[in-house]
């Protein structure tokens, strides 16, 4: 079988110092810029209100757009250029009036302005408050289920060191893509929420297979007495053509989707293929890496314990 890295011998564990300092520092640019933002900004899915796709004969300036709604007074409204200069997607707050109201002084608005040329409604959305927040707290729910389930597939599986080191691999990658989204203002919907449900199941997926070379290694006897470190490095090294293999078809698809699958696609896109990138870093650089402190740091406290009851005992 043909492997892009064959023998491969990279110290992955030894730099992990370093992997950890890249990735503190992109959640915190990522969590300062959501803390800047004021917290992910949701989309109508989650926060309620109306979405009104609209397109004009001609090129729109946002500036016109807004001065036009600003007119019927529905509140502050976001304005987003959708794939065209001439299509843009106009998100409402929640009014009192029923969407089929609003959608009617909003066309009106804007057919007023003469410069923006005859207005087309292509698609109104309306989600009410109620639903808005049952969907957010049925996204916790699901981000949070899934992970427990992880948690204990991987402690039946393999042990507990290896349950927690994935599930803090999986809220690295979760915790990266929410910074990328606030930092490219994206906002969170239903299809971004799979996106990141599926990240989670493809991190989790490449760091089981390579929990599993260790254990088929330690059954093998497979160079005993090697130090654990160095045992998680060799698996992470004889794992790695499948994972970068893995990793680079599922980013070109990904790729392909965000280029070239449409404004309706982008953002789901866009986080999957974030969500491939840091999934692949993470079981390479991170998952493993927090198995072998935790035991250092175990088997350190084990000795402290020790030499501290020797010593009371001699005394």
């Amino acid at each position: 079988m043909w492997q892009l890295f064959k023998d491969s011998a990279y110290d992955f564990i030894g730099k992990r110092r370093w992997a950890y300092l890249v990735s503190v520092i992109f959640i915190a640019v990522g969590l300062v810029s959501v803390w800047r933002e004021g917290g992910i900004r949701y989309g109508i899915d989650f926060s309620g209100g109306t979405l009104i796709q609209v397109r004009f004969e001609q090129a729109a300036p946002v500036e016109r757009i807004r001065r036009a709604l600003d007119q019927i007074r529905l509140g502050e409204s976001v304005i987003q250029e959708f794939g065209d200069p001439r299509e843009f997607i106009l998100r409402l707050p929640l009014t009192e009036a029923p969407p089929e109201e609003v959608t009617r002084r909003v066309q009106e608005a804007l057919a007023a302005d003469p410069s923006l040329g005859k207005p087309e409604i292509r698609r109104v959305e309306f989600v009410g408050p109620q639903v808005g927040r049952a969907l957010q707290l049925q996204a916790l729910q699901a981000v949070f289920y899934g992970m427990i389930g992880i948690l204990i597939y991987v402690v039946i599986r393999f042990d507990f060191k290896g349950g927690v080191a994935s599930i803090l691999a999986i809220v690295h990658d979760v915790l990266v893509c929410l910074g990328a989204m606030s930092l490219t203002g994206r906002e969170m919907s239903l299809p971004v929420l799979a996106a990141l449900l599926t990240i989670i199941g493809y991190s989790v997926n490449d760091t089981i297979v390579a929990y599993d070379r260790i254990r088929e290694n330690r059954g093998k006897g497979f160079k005993k007495g090697l130090p654990f470190a160095e045992q998680i490095n060799i698996a992470i090294n004889q794992t790695l053509s499948r994972t970068v293999l893995t990793a680079l078809t599922t980013f070109m698809a990904t790729s392909v989707l965000l280029f070239f699958g449409g404004k309706v696609l982008e953002d789901l896109a866009f986080v999957l293929t974030v969500g491939v990138i840091t999934g692949t870093y993470s079981t390479i650089y991170i998952a493993g890496a927090l198995i072998v402190d935790w035991t250092a740091w175990a088997e350190a406290r084990a000795r402290r314990a020790k030499k501290a009851v020797a010593k009371a005992g001699s005394a």
